[in-house]
């Protein structure tokens, strides 16, 4: 099996055993048992700190995307440092409540919105809706409207910016699912702004995901700003502008963003604006602070082929059955055993049911 390189930082190696924030992995799994995950709260506190420090020269928001991990203790952490929330359905919104974190700092994004959760954030008090198309502006308003009180909402525009990722994780263009055109984006706000029930505060844009260039993510900035100002010109003045997440993360080679220029640019693009910068990410807040633990039950070697039965499976870790996404894979405590290549599969039912291949 080859091993990649844990962040030290927070996954120390000490004579060859790994640890997360000084708890040595093997005890917690002899503990609590297999498969768990294991989080690092210092690394979950430095990534945080790490974009609200960035972006110190503007006043802004970071708003965690509750679908990168939802796990509550994770929630827990973000909210105590004062985070908004980024969530796509009710289920989110309950969690991040039930985490302690502030309402009145969630935005509502997603495409499929219920009746029941737009009742559900408008008693909870959020900060806005993201909506996401003409049939949600009407729905929101219609729910507004018998709720007695107007509902805060922005849209989130799709500016058709390719972001360069994986087709599975990539929204911001025209034939994505999400977001209301950028063609259509002026004549909905303007519809928005002459319905009594709700409040216009806001824009939203989110182009993709694991984003390792930051040009797409600044010219997306550049085409919303630039509908904002045109909005300004109608007297349709907005509080924030939310430029949501995408930054990826290193998973085996990649180059990531170097998140403080970023940032820097976008805090230059709003120098001398009064609306507050928002920023939703996800991943690069919480995808290298975790780890799952996994007990090899069977291995069965064969020909061409050597298959690692894990208890951990597809179920719990999705993303190599669904993009063939690649993790580092690493054993807890070393063995003097020799070394042979091994597909890491669990037991479930299904063929793709792996977690790494050619180990």
């Amino acid at each position: 099996m080859n091993a990649a390189a844990l962040p030290d930082t927070w996954f120390a190696l000490r004579d060859g055993k790994r640890f997360a924030d000084g708890v040595g992995l093997a005890d917690i799994a002899a503990r609590y048992g297999t498969p768990t995950f294991v989080y690092s709260r210092a690394a979950l506190v430095a990534a945080f700190q790490a974009y609200d420090q960035a972006l110190a020269g503007h006043p802004h928001q970071v708003c965690y995307a509750v679908k990168a991990n939802s796990n509550l203790a994770v929630l827990g952490v973000f909210a105590k440092l004062g985070a908004g929330f980024d969530i796509v359905s009710g289920g989110e919104l309950a969690r991040v409540l039930a985490a302690g974190g502030d309402p009145g700092k969630v935005v509502f994004s997603g495409v499929g919105k219920t009746r029941a959760e737009i009742e559900q954030a408008l008693e909870a008090d959020i900060q806005c809706f993201n909506i996401e198309s003409a049939a949600e502006l009407a729905r929101i308003h219609e729910v507004a409207e018998a709720h007695g009180a107007p509902a805060p909402v922005s849209f989130r525009v799709n500016p058709d910016v390719d972001a360069q990722t994986h087709p599975y994780i990539s929204t911001g263009l025209k034939e994505n699912k999400f977001g209301v055109a950028h063609a259509d984006a002026f004549d909905l706000y303007c519809r928005a702004a002459d319905m009594a029930y709700l409040e216009v505060t806001g824009i939203d844009c989110h182009i993709g995901s694991q984003l390792t260039d930051a040009s797409p993510l600044l010219e997306a900035a550049d085409r919303v700003l630039a509908l904002v100002d045109r909005l300004n010109r109608e007297g349709i003045e907005l509080e924030h502008i939310d430029l949501g997440g995408g930054v990826g993360i290193v998973y085996r080679d990649e180059t990531p963003i170097d998140l403080a220029a970023y940032c820097g640019a976008l805090t230059r693009k709003f120098a001398g604006r009064s609306e507050t910068l928002m920023v939703e990410p996800g991943r690069s807040l919480v995808g290298n602070a975790g780890v799952l633990l996994t007990r090899v039950e069977y291995l069965k070697p064969g020909e061409g082929k050597n298959f690692a039965v894990v208890d951990a499976a597809m179920n719990d870790l999705m993303r190599p059955a669904l993009y063939e996404a690649w993790h580092a894979v690493e054993p807890v405590a070393p063995r003097d055993a020799g070394s042979l290549d091994w597909d890491i599969v669990g037991p479930v039912c299904e063929s793709g049911d792996f977690l790494a291949r050619g180990r």
